[in-house]
């Protein structure tokens, strides 16, 4: 079966912002990868960094600042000629080459966060996805709490915190917890 153009893909996403609070805090990048539904890579999509003035910048919090500044973040997004319409318009066009118009979840760590972003500042892409999401995170909770011995095994994450390398991590982390903590070949 062809994954060019699934309903059974997977829409990995994550962005960088200026913090978590939606009403104040900006997206500053955005990637994403689609992935089949045994979480194999079928495109690496856009990697984009959206321009923002020094005032938007002066107003993160000390985390954001340091790590930003750290990733190499700030310095690209003053340099970025990218808009936030540009961003949002590149990503829709990537999706639909493969994932149908409302099919496919959004899926990554904490998605729920990104997932708000995106249906504040990108309402056409927050549109285009399937409503429901898969989180990552919750499945790592889950497995915290159920299976301690598969939560402490799994792969050490390096908390790049730039957008593509945390995709990439994420996959990989899902696919331990789909081998491990699911145990699918026990049916």
């Amino acid at each position: 079966m062809s994954t060019a153009n699934s309903s059974s893909n997977l829409i990995w996403i994550d962005l960088e912002m200026t913090g978590l609070n939606v009403e104040h805090d900006r997206i500053l990048e955005m990637a994403c990868i689609v992935t089949d539904s045994e979480l194999n890579i079928v495109a690496k999509g856009p990697d984009l960094v959206i321009h923002e003035s020094d005032s938007v910048l002066e107003k993160m919090d000390d985390w954001c600042q340091v790590q930003h500044a750290k990733t190499g973040l700030i310095e690209a997004v003053k340099k970025s000629t990218y808009s936030l319409g540009n961003v949002e318009k590149e990503m829709l066009n990537f999706l639909k080459q493969y994932c149908p118009e409302r099919s496919c979840p959004m899926v990554g760590n904490s998605i729920y966060m990104d997932r708000l972003f995106i249906k504040k500042y990108m309402p056409t892409l927050d549109q285009y996805v399937h409503y429901r999401v898969v989180d990552v995170s919750t499945i790592k909770e889950l497995c915290k709490r159920w299976n301690k011995t598969v939560y402490e095994l799994a792969p050490t994450k390096q908390c790049v915190h730039r957008s593509l390398n945390d995709i990439e991590e994420s996959i990989n982390e899902l696919k331990y917890y789909k081998k491990r903590f699911f145990n699918l070949n026990v049916c």
